[in-house]
This record gives structure tokens, sequence and C-alpha cells, in this order.
């Protein structure tokens, strides 16, 4: 791994229908998370672009109870776990903004330079 990378998670670690807040400027907030849906794993900018707030209620609560969409507890908008889209609420439309990631010895790892896009 290279020192421009921060490794967030184990990909196994990450189950299927929930997703997880991580904390990589060491802020004392998730600034970012990561989901599995669909099998397919996402990682987004822990943001809402209604009014920019995080969107979890609690730690590592950003979905939906049936894990089916990504809800801002704030605002009651809801997004598409697969592409972020808002299908739901005051940001009808919009996208979260989807970090890119790699794999890494099995470790899902997030290119340091895309930290920036995490800090407020």
């Amino acid at each position: 791994m290279s020192h421009a990378a921060i490794a967030l998670c184990l990909l196994d670690e990450l189950v299927e229908g929930q997703a997880r807040g991580f904390d990589p400027l060491h802020t004392g907030r998730d600034s970012l998370f990561a989901l599995r849906h669909s099998g397919e794993v996402r990682v987004y900018r822990n943001s809402c672009p209604h009014l920019d707030v995080r969107l979890e209620y609690r730690k590592d609560r950003f979905l939906s109870a049936d894990g089916s969409r990504i809800v801002c507890y704030a605002h009651g908008a809801q997004f598409l776990p697969d592409s972020g889209l808002c299908v739901y609420g005051p940001c009808l439309g919009e996208r979260l903004s989807a970090l890119r990631w790699h794999l890494d010895d099995g470790w899902l790892v997030l290119e340091a330079g895309q930290l920036a896009a995490c800090e407020r």
C-alpha cells in the first residue's frame, strides 16, 4: 500500500445491506461511509447535497430499515445505494459524492487525495 492511501477496513467487514462510517481525517466524526449493496461496494462522502449535513442519525445508521435506500435523517431525503441519486426529498435529482477506492490485499483502500472532498 502506498503512503498516499488510507485503508478503511477489510472488504469482508462490509455486510450486504449495511453501511459503515469512517473518520480517516481523525476529526471525531465520520466524514465518509461505505456500503455493500447487491454485491457491489460503494464509498460516499457523508454529506447530504441539500444542506451539507451528515446523513446518519447515529453511528453507522445510513440506510433505511430494509437496507434499500441511503437516508438523510435530517431531511428525509432518500438516495439509491448503487448510484447515490436522490429519488425522494428536497435534493431530488442530485447525487451523493462518490469516492474512488480499490482493493489492496483484501483491504478497502481510499486514495488520500480524495480526502480533501471530505473536509468541511
